[in-house]
């Protein structure tokens, strides 16, 4: 009865928002107040690098003005899979003109498998699909840390998306769904193969007409997913997660540069197992709201944005946590801002989550959702010279049930006149931490031809637990350079350093250290060739507690656009 409620309410949030659902025959005209944009969708060949994992929230950077949205395909090294969460799907507007169709396949050593095809279906001026399905993973084998031991390693990840959007008159509506099937195999000294599986449903709509005092945007998104092992007291045994998932927004404006704003985000979370580790949940339903309302002003030399996040849970945790939600930002001489801000919020551990932080971890311990108490920061950022631009920063960070990764050990009895088997596996723990960190930002870019980029973050970390800092960034830095010599020939090279904590009583890890290069030459219209080569200095580094990385990789291959 309580979870038909939940479900029951979430929908009804949706179905209450005031929204105009009347579909038009013609195009209206564009006007001063309301113009129209038909947009579609382009594609990047070039090859990007993955998001890299362990590296917290950066701090948020003023915008200036607006520069032109370009769609770009990220490419994700089999070295570093699982970069991130599957997200909702959504084109990217860009001018009109551009080809609807891409498709991609490339192979390398160790198996470095390559595969994406995208097309956006322009039913009408007012519908669009878009069907996206990408496959990348590798499976070869792999030096474990401190040990001779080969390891035969396989990680694939499949993702299939579809988009549908539909322009009313003042409203624009948006179905997607979204399918994703993780499948990899854990270190040989721990026990078998881990599988998940993920899928949710969107529905959204947001108003469009500027004109109007009051703007809103509204959805809802029923989530699933799937563990196929859950930990080793549990093993074999599927644990689901289901979420219904609500967010809203509601904007009302004072004048042409000030707005109050309420925004709603609650998560109704079911697992299909009592799952309890001495008499204590591992994981609970739960229902999470987090309201966040704010004041708004965009003005010629100010945008400042003060509000809270006020988050409410019932079933685990804290029933009620609030941090701020204040952002400053002072423009002077056109390219000049000083900028602060205050911000925290819950971050919910779900599945999706854990997965993101860590996918070889095999949970033992009960999990509470982590909450960033507090990230102030102050920062300056300017562009002396047309193209060049640099930003310093600093600032402070509260994390409470912040997690990591705890390597352990536990004899699996297999039967009573069997001996113990001892298994290493990675579980997750949590604690409180915080850091102070300082860095700067640099970036050159000449027309097409020459994009030059730069950064570097130092933080000092501390922590109840020394162990929870292992994987802790101590310093970051990364570099990327993208040249274009000739209108067919994109040539990029780059290099990112992750230093760590060096901890008391447990040592320091490697710091990861991945020079890399790679090309791209469009040799007919539409075709194109590519190639990309990580850890070019063939170092020994690991994201996740106790598993490698590949050595020196490569991976190349052919691109369609039609």
């Amino acid at each position: 009865m309580k979870r038909s409620l939940y479900i029951a309410g979430g929908l009804t949030l949706v179905a209450l928002m005031p929204f105009e659902l009347q579909a038009q025959t013609t195009q209206p005209k564009d006007t001063t107040m309301n113009r129209t944009v038909v947009v579609e969708q382009e594609y990047n060949p070039d090859i990007m690098d993955a998001s890299k994992v362990n590296v917290l929230p950066k701090v948020e950077e003023p915008t200036i003005s607006k520069k032109e949205v370009e769609y770009a395909i990220g490419f994700l090294p089999a070295s570093s899979i699982p970069a991130d969460l599957m997200r909702p799907y959504t084109g990217t507007e860009i001018q009109p003109g551009s080809k609807l169709g891409y498709v991609r396949a490339g192979y390398g050593n160790y198996g470095n498998l390559d595969v994406l095809a995208n097309y956006l279906f322009k039913i009408s001026d007012k519908d669009k699909l878009n069907l996206r399905f990408q496959m990348d993973g590798m499976d070869g084998k792999l030096t474990i840390p401190t040990q001779e031991e080969k390891w035969k390693a396989y990680y694939y990840r499949t993702r299939a998306n579809m988009d549908y959007i539909h322009q009313f008159n003042k409203v624009d509506l948006n179905i997607a769904a979204n399918f994703g099937l993780s499948n990899f195999n854990l270190a040989p000294n721990e026990p078998s193969k881990q599988k998940f599986t993920e899928a949710d449903f969107h529905l959204g709509v947001k108003s469009t007409d500027e004109t109007y005092p009051v703007q809103f945007k509204a959805e809802t998104n029923f989530m699933m997913y799937n563990r196929q092992n859950n930990n080793l007291l549990f093993f074999n045994e599927t644990l689901g997660e289901t979420q219904i998932r609500t967010k809203g927004l509601v904007s009302g404006a004072i004048s042409d540069e000030q707005s109050i704003n309420i925004g709603l985000d609650m998560r109704n979370i079911f697992y299909n197992k009592d799952l309890k580790l001495n008499e204590i949940p591992v994981y609970e339903d739960r229902t999470t709201l987090d309201l966040n309302p704010y004041y708004k002003l965009q003005s010629d030399n100010w945008n400042l944005r003060i509000g809270a996040n006020v988050d409410f849970s019932f079933g685990s945790g804290k029933t009620l946590r609030v941090s701020p939600d204040v952002v400053a930002q002072y423009i002077f001489s056109e390219s000049y801002v000083l900028y602060a801000q205050a911000t925290g919020g819950k971050l919910v551990n779900d599945f999706r989550r854990l997965e993101a932080l860590c996918p070889y971890a095999l949970p033992v311990n009960a999990i509470q959702d982590t909450y960033e108490q507090f990230n102030a920061a102050l920062g300056f950022k300017a562009s002396p010279y047309p193209g060049l631009w640099f930003n310093l920063y600093g600032g402070y960070q509260d994390l409470k049930d912040d997690l990591y990764q705890v390597s352990e050990e536990v004899d699996n009895n297999a039967g009573p006149d069997s001996e113990p088997m001892p298994y290493q596996f990675l579980n997750m723990a949590m604690t409180n931490s915080h850091n102070f960190y300082a860095g700067m930002k640099i970036s050159y870019e000449y027309k097409d031809i020459v994009t030059l980029s730069a950064s570097g973050t130092y933080r000092n970390w501390d922590s109840k637990e020394d162990y929870a800092l292992l994987l802790k960034p101590a310093c970051e830095f990364n570099f990327n350079a993208t040249f274009k010599p000739i209108k067919e020939l994109g040539i990029n090279i780059g290099y990112d350093y992750i230093g760590r904590e060096d901890v008391k009583e447990f040592g320091k890890l490697s710091a990861v250290s991945d020079l890399y290069a790679g090309a791209s030459y469009n040799v007919f219209k539409g075709v194109s060739v590519y190639a990309r080569i990580n850890n070019l200095m063939n170092k020994k580094y690991q994201y996740y507690l106790g598993y490698p990385t590949e050595g020196f990789n490569f991976i190349g291959g052919l691109s369609f656009s039609f």
